[in-house]
């Protein structure tokens, strides 16, 4: 059991972590703000009930986002859903790979080094917040499927799922800065070069 009297010390070295995750949930800086502010004194009070030896930064995002939902989400219309099935799985990595004609790990490096930090932050925004969470929980944050399952309050499974689709659709919402950086196309002299293996 952890001591309030250490809560300080423990836990508000996390308080960047948490305003950047409320900055995805509420998309506005002075909500994010209040959200964070009421995700401390919510854990304050309730830090007698942590157990030491586990993920702090977890804890915390499981307090911020049960606060989201109650301080904010329930005076919204329910967050929409999107259907990304039918976005072609490797969507933008493919169709990087397809200018050089080789489909391997480094057509992602090659998108996510090319691509400014403003670019990926946009297009994570802009998914739904249903995908957006669990993207940001597990490739900013590095979380595990089990952490973010118990963030997130749903099964294991459905954290997969999520984070699967959430993933296709991010792909989806950074190609036309793809586009932008020239990373889709070549250009040769002026006139686009025809896409690999076109005869």
């Amino acid at each position: 059991m952890a001591d309030q009297a250490t809560f300080q010390a423990d836990a508000m070295g996390y308080a960047d972590a948490l305003f950047s995750a409320a900055l995805r949930m509420t998309k506005n800086r002075a909500d994010a703000e209040d959200l964070v502010q009421e995700t401390f004194l919510k854990a304050y009070r309730a830090y007698g009930g942590y157990q030491e030896g586990t993920n702090l930064l977890a804890w915390l995002y499981r307090i911020l986002t049960n606060a989201y939902i109650t301080s904010y989400r329930s005076k919204q219309r329910r967050p929409e859903i999107a259907d990304v099935d039918d976005v072609e799985e490797l969507y933008l990595f493919k169709r990087v790979a397809d200018v050089d004609g080789t489909l391997s790990r480094s057509a992602e490096d090659e998108v996510f080094t090319a691509l400014t930090d403003e670019d990926i932050k946009t297009a994570l925004d802009s998914l739904p917040e249903t995908f957006r969470l669990v993207v940001y929980f597990a490739d900013v944050e590095g979380l595990s499927y089990a952490e973010i399952a118990e963030i997130t309050d749903v099964p294991v499974g459905t954290v997969m799922s999520r984070l699967h689709r959430g993933r296709k659709a991010l792909q989806k919402a950074l190609t036309p800065y793809a586009e932008r950086h020239g990373l889709l196309a070549r250009q040769s002299h002026g006139s686009e070069v025809e896409p690999h293996g076109a005869e």
